[in-house]
């Protein structure tokens, strides 16, 4: 049975049965505890922590999920896979746990032909949560099974949680037995491999406190509606009808090895060392096109860093199997062959996800070069020391600036006879990894808890947004916070967070600034700075008590600064334009990946499958949006159903969440996109548009930044007033002005060169007198002085160079030491005679490098280096000259 055919039966199955079918949510959503989604119940988590009300009362979803904790593991077991799919049922207070039972029994024992999966149901087995007897009576009752195929196992692997103290409940896990050839018997507390997982069910019926009944902690309450939350792996059970040994043998994933042995002339199966490489290929390719797919492009920060080393492994796994030429883009088209029938978007799409593999390999090409040198140079020092061990922050280097997987650098340090500090390593990582959590925590939900606005939510239910009509409205503080604790009242100098009833302010959101304002109550003012909304439906007012004392359920006037919301809400209409333009010049594939509207200008993030933007291109663009200015169309905002929305042509955004219903922004018939933000009522009233600049960000990723309204206009101003200064400078007229400036440009390129020819020979000249100054040390003629300061470091050579031909046959050494500001150079030569003698330039560097606070090495005639202390350059040469004396170079 194929991959597909086991999705579309689970949902036909469920839908069937009653439940709403709801699509894959992006890889990508809101949420600061999470990279990626991990989990088919991750898009249904507002409704079960009771944030949202559940617009159905079941649903069935077949989700996209990336799991990143084991990505070293992958390709070295067939176990560990980043990319699969979940299938799960979920019930929102309705049927608990008889209805998860029974519908997961009756499709996973099914017959084939009335639409099941067909398993032997004298090979399934099934664990429960060790105190759970109402589930084993059910799966009794239900399917039959025999007490010895039903099992009890602890928290650890029978009991489900967030982490976090909210809902869980006791799961119940079904097993297939795969036979007596897998492993050993006695069912899955035995053997896993023999009894492989293929559904887990949670009966989500506890409220958990900080201890986890994981761990064996009791939970501290029970839910008031009881949910159910279920997840397949569809790969797994697609291993398992498909009769192959693991999931990368199934339809959907054996493609791409196919293809990796038709690059490399190797066959899977053949070597173990090639077979992990296979599968990194096969498994990387598959999440990389994906999370491209959904929005994710290549970088150095959370989303874009995982996507730029899943890619980056299979480019360096792809080398190990022999192949030289470029291949994401051809792996990519592989992927989108196999998922395009589940996935249409990779298809509709294709263009941009292949412009965005071509450019991170180029990049990657690239930066292994430099990264190679950077190594090379770490290793060549470690070695030097007497060490054996490359440091873990010079591994960190590698990975977190040239983007070298672990992998590669440990294979790199094996082939020097080096081992990694890996433990370093992955201490720095850790670090990173939590500062960067805690940043996205911070950026969310600021210092308070999510419980605390979990509470107000709750007990007040969502903030009503009257934001789009009004900029000032009455309200009561239903909520109040202080260092991030509620509290019931706050004085003057006191930063707080408040949460109104109903309020006009807009929370930051879709790359529009949040508003500021104020809000005033009876003998006290909030100056409002920011607004957030942690929680969906909730709107968090963060600013600071300047007069008087706040109180909780006081009346207050809400009042948005209303000169900076239009000027916002000009740039945020202004975006749309450019994104409008944009497309229309370069093609679809152009898609926004980011934006900020802030007062007075815009910063709008694309995707460019050609690269950079012709300077062309970008005036056309802007003359176009101007022009749509001119022409004042109407700009229109409706709500309507999302699949309404994208017929009409709106544009919809990767990684954003949308609900049934939905918000449209139409200017004229220039623009049209799902947007919840604020905007003008017509488009002249934006007034002009002026583009600033374009720029890469990222592999296939550009920007363009503007201003908007008054502040271009100021721009542009400034920019008149410039060049009629410089024309009267030059006498020339403003449109002569580029031709004279390049001319003006090309004879001082002219002149410096000149000045750089009789700067260099007045400095050789200099050679023979220092050569007539050489001393004699032990034997060895010794030059070994201060040049010039500020002569640049191929000046510095040149002039060693020379000096030491002018020592002639005579063994010598040549130290030239040059300032430039806090910093020295040096540059150690030496004659052919020195060399015999047994003196080499790189091993004089340490005997004077400490005096002046630096380090450096080279060739037996040639050494170079630095260091941060100019003054000690006398020093460096007194310890020169005692070095050479005593024999120790």
């Amino acid at each position: 049975m194929q991959t597909h055919e086991i999705s579309k039966r689970f949902l036909d199955h469920f839908k069937a049965a009653g439940h709403t079918l709801v699509p894959s949510a992006s890889l990508i959503l809101d949420d600061p505890n999470l990279l990626f989604v991990n989990a088919g119940m991750v898009q249904f988590k507002p409704y079960f922590l009771g944030e949202e009300p559940p617009p159905y009362p079941r649903a069935t979803s077949v989700q996209k999920c990336v799991r990143t904790g084991d990505i070293d593991e992958v390709g070295k077991t067939t176990r560990h896979n980043t990319f699969f799919q979940m299938a799960g049922n979920f019930s929102f207070g309705d049927y608990f746990k008889a209805g998860a039972i029974e519908h997961a029994w009756q499709l996973v024992t099914g017959s084939q032909a009335d639409g099941g999966y067909g398993f032997d149901p004298d090979r399934i087995w099934v664990t429960v949560y060790r105190t759970d007897d109402e589930a084993i009576d059910l799966w009794r009752k239900i399917s039959g099974l025999p007490d010895e195929r039903i099992q009890r196992r602890g928290g650890k692997d029978n009991y489900w949680d967030m982490g976090v103290p909210g809902p869980g409940g006791p799961c119940s896990e079904i097993y297939y037995d795969r036979g007596e050839a897998f492993g050993r018997p006695g069912g899955p507390v035995a053997d896993e491999d023999r009894y492989l997982e293929i559904w887990n069910l949670v009966f989500m019926q506890d409220e958990r406190g900080e201890l986890s009944p994981k761990e064996d902690h009791p939970p501290i309450g029970t839910l008031p509606a009881k949910n159910i939350d279920t997840g397949m792996g569809v790969e797994r059970v697609a291993f398992l009808l498909q009769d192959v040994a693991n999931v990368y043998e199934t339809d959907l994933v054996r493609p791409v090895i196919s293809k990796a042995e038709e690059m490399s002339g190797r066959r899977y199966g053949a070597d173990d060392v090639d077979d992990v490489r296979f599968r990194v290929i096969a498994d990387h390719a598959r999440s990389g096109v994906m999370l491209i797919g959904d929005g994710v492009t290549p970088g150095n920060e959370a989303r874009g860093y995982v996507l730029r080393r899943l890619l980056r492994r299979i480019v360096r796994s792809v080398r190990l199997l022999g192949v030289n030429e470029p291949v994401l883009p051809e792996f990519a088209a592989v992927v989108r062959d196999t998922m395009g029938p589940s996935y249409p978007d990779l298809v509709s799409d294709f263009a941009r996800i292949e412009s965005v593999v071509r450019a991170e390999e180029e990049t990657f090409l690239a930066t292994l070069t430099s990264g190679s040198r950077i190594f090379d140079l770490a290793a060549t020092e470690t070695k030097r020391s007497g060490g054996a061990v490359l440091p873990g922050d010079k591994a960190f280097q590698l990975h977190d600036t040239y983007g070298f997987p672990i992998d590669l650098t440990l294979e790199m340090a094996a082939e020097q006879g080096l081992t990694v500090d890996e433990e370093g390593f992955r201490r720095l990582m850790t670090e990173q990894r939590q500062r960067s959590k805690e940043d996205a925590a911070a950026r969310k939900v600021g210092h308070g808890d999510g419980g605390a606005y979990r509470s107000i939510l709750d007990t007040h239910g969502v903030t009503d947004f009257l934001g789009y009509r009004d900029l000032n409205t009455e309200a009561t503080v239903v909520g109040l916070l202080a260092d991030g604790a509620p509290t019931a009242s706050a004085g003057a100098g006191t930063e707080v967070e408040v949460v109104l009833d109903r309020t006009p302010f807009y929370a930051e959101g879709g790359g529009q600034l949040a508003d500021t304002g104020r809000i005033v109550g009876d003998g006290f003012e909030v100056e409002v700075r920011d607004v957030q909304s942690p929680v969906a439906g909730l709107n968090v007012h963060r600013g600071t008590v300047v007069s008087g004392e706040v109180l909780l359920d006081s009346p207050v006037s809400a009042e948005v600064d209303a000169s900076r919301r239009r000027a916002v809400s000009r740039s945020h209409s202004a975006t749309h334009l450019v994104h409008a333009g944009v497309r229309r010049a370069l093609g679809t594939q152009a898609a926004q990946a980011g934006s900020l509207n802030a007062p007075g200008r815009l910063r709008f993030d694309f995707t460019s499958p050609g690269g950079a933007v012709p300077p062309s291109v970008l005036a056309d663009v802007e003359d176009e949006v101007n022009d749509v200015l001119l022409n004042d169309y109407d700009v229109r905002a409706e709500i309507t159903t999302l699949d309404e929305a994208r017929r009409s042509g709106a544009i919809a955004f990767f990684g954003e969440k949308y609900g049934e219903k939905v918000r449209v922004i139409t200017i004229g018939d220039y623009s049209r996109e799902l947007c919840g933000g604020t905007h003008v009522h017509r488009s002249g009233e934006i007034g002009v548009v002026k583009l600033l600049s374009e720029a890469s960000i990222g592999a296939g990723v550009r920007r363009v930044e503007a201003l908007v309204g008054l502040d271009a206009f100021r721009f542009l101003a400034r920019e008149h007033v410039l060049v009629g200064q410089l024309a009267e400078q030059f006498k020339v007229r403003p449109e002569e002005l580029p031709e004279r400036i390049g001319q003006t440009v090309e004879r001082l390129r002219a002149a410096e060169k000149e000045l750089e020819k009789l700067r260099g020979a007045q400095l050789l000249s200099s050679a023979g007198t220092l050569a007539e100054q050489a001393e004699d040390v032990a034997g060895t003629a010794l030059v070994a002085v201060a040049a010039p300061d500020g002569v640049g470091g191929n000046d510095l050579r040149s002039l060693a160079a020379e000096v030491r031909n002018r020592l002639g046959a005579r063994p010598g050494v040549v130290a030239l030491f040059s300032a430039d500001g806090p910093k020295v150079s040096f540059v150690v030569a030496t004659t052919a005679a020195a060399r015999e003698n047994g003196l080499a330039a790189g091993k004089l560097v340490p005997a004077f490098a400490p005096a002046i606070g630096g380090r450096g090495g080279g060739k037996p005639d040639l050494a170079q280096g630095g260091g941060g202390n100019p003054a000690g350059v006398p020093e460096a040469v007194a310890a020169l000259r005692r070095a050479l004396a005593e024999g120790t170079g």
